[in-house]
């Protein structure tokens, strides 16, 4: 079965993934001639920067997701298809997905990165990763129903299982949100639980390395390591952790910590696409490209952001950052350089990658953050003021940039949200069905058909 998409005598680019880096191509191929079809396993693009704000209950999740057919309303020559890419067909040219095949003259993997659990099974089974908006309200809700169940559990051991969270990896993400829950412990529990003793809830933040934010300079991860002791955070660094059993997260030392909330942001590695021989993957389980974000040796096939491993940038020979900028500035280049292609085109009229960096920058709490924009180094409230800036100029449109903007400024003088509820989403039967049916309908077709 076919997706059903009318070909035009216009070349099609199928794009994979509606990441910052997929979304991003797709607008910059708008009247190139060509047409765009965008797959999706999710009708919504999401806002990586902000998604640990949604676990700790700051922001609500349709502030930072957007439908893609809302974005791209009334665009000739552009379709969206919610599906599971599954499998390409390099020699014919045919994307097999959840819902049927699509034929491409060009294909473009985009689909990003999954949390990297390093092939433990047990702590994949029970950790809470951070990668998508399912995942964080996932950990919202782990974390507010532990909190009503820590009012009523019938020992002190359970209770302060429920009340201890763990957070693996010191990463950005680890940071931000081991800051998050810092503030929520401080400002909301005692107000929210007035009958529970706020102090119970220890927040542990391990790290294998020797400092926060490896990525930044000592100067920032130092003061991103004080911010967070004076906020409570217990932070153990040279510690790895090896398994998760009876409520523990088990350390190499044999050291325990007894939870029920245990994050996984520890690492991450590419989504794979079945069908591109193994050959073509390098570190991290990265598509190797060329300048051009070709796949060298595939026709017609290119990988961006961070499904994608490119050495030939001087300045970056073990391979870009797995960052937003990288899949944005990629994009824009590879939008110039297909519609380049798509009239003609030779290899010496293209335009190379180079990765320019914009800077890196954290926030850890209210008032606090860390912002390294080439030589210039900011912590405190100033990083913080344009920690804001930045991640409100990324947001898409300007509704959703004054939700966020709101939602801030009342959490920054009131700390009171609406937003601390524990739903749970319920699939109608029929939507169970259908899904069960493409699952077994599509799993066993075959490309060569």
């Amino acid at each position: 079965m076919s997706i059903n998409i009318q070909r035009n005598q216009k070349k099609r680019v199928v794009i994979v993934g509606g990441g910052l880096g997929g979304l991003r191509l797709a607008e910059d191929l708008y009247g190139s001639g060509m047409q765009v079809v965008l797959i999706d396993k999710n009708n919504f693009h999401q806002f990586p920067p902000l998604i640990y704000q949604i676990a700790s209950a700051g922001i609500d999740p349709s502030s930072i997701s957007f439908p893609f057919r809302q974005i791209f309303r009334k665009r000739k020559d552009f379709y969206f298809r919610m599906a599971e890419a599954r499998m390409v067909d390099t020699e014919k040219k045919i994307l097999q997905t959840s819902i049927g095949k699509i034929d491409y003259d060009y294909l473009v993997l985009a689909a990003g990165a999954t949390t990297n659990f390093f092939g433990n099974k047990n702590i994949e089974e029970w950790a809470i990763p951070m990668k998508t908006v399912p995942e964080a309200m996932g950990l919202r809700n782990a974390l507010l129903s532990n909190l009503e169940r820590a009012l009523t559990c019938a020992t002190e051991e359970e209770r302060q299982e429920l009340l201890n969270v763990v957070i693996v990896g010191g990463g950005a993400t680890g940071v931000e949100i081991a800051g998050a829950l810092a503030e929520m412990r401080r400002y909301v529990i005692p107000y929210d639980y007035p009958d529970m003793d706020s102090s119970l809830m220890h927040i542990y933040l391990i790290e294998a390395g020797d400092r926060l934010l490896a990525g930044l300079s000592q100067e920032s991860s130092q003061k991103a390591y004080e911010f967070l002791k004076s906020m409570g955070v217990d932070i153990q660094f040279g510690k790895m952790v090896t398994d998760y059993r009876d409520h523990k997260v088990v350390m190499k030392d044999g050291t325990e910590i007894p939870t029920r909330t245990f994050l996984w942001v520890s690492g991450i590695r590419a989504n794979a696409m079945p069908g591109i021989d193994e050959s073509h993957l390098g570190r991290g389980f990265r598509f190797k490209v060329d300048e051009y974000n070709r796949i060298p040796g595939v026709e017609d096939v290119f990988a961006i952001g961070d499904q994608c491993l490119q050495t030939s940038d001087a300045a970056y020979p073990n391979g870009h950052p797995q960052v937003a900028q990288v899949a944005i500035q990629q994009a824009k280049n590879l939008a110039k350089n297909l519609k380049l292609i798509n009239q003609g085109a030779d290899s010496s009229e293209l335009t190379a990658f180079h990765y320019k960096n914009l800077g890196s920058m954290a926030t850890i709490g209210r008032n606090k953050a860390v912002v390294e924009i080439g030589k210039f180094r900011s912590q405190g409230f100033f990083a913080w003021v344009l920690w804001l800036v930045v991640h409100l100029r990324s947001i898409l449109g300007v509704k959703n940039k004054m939700m966020v903007l709101l939602n801030w400024l009342w959490k920054y003088v009131s700390y009171n949200d609406s937003i601390r509820m524990i739903t749970y989403a319920t699939k109608p039967r029929e939507v169970e069905e259908r899904m069960k049916r493409e699952q077994t309908t599509h799993l066993g077709e075959d490309l060569m058909e």
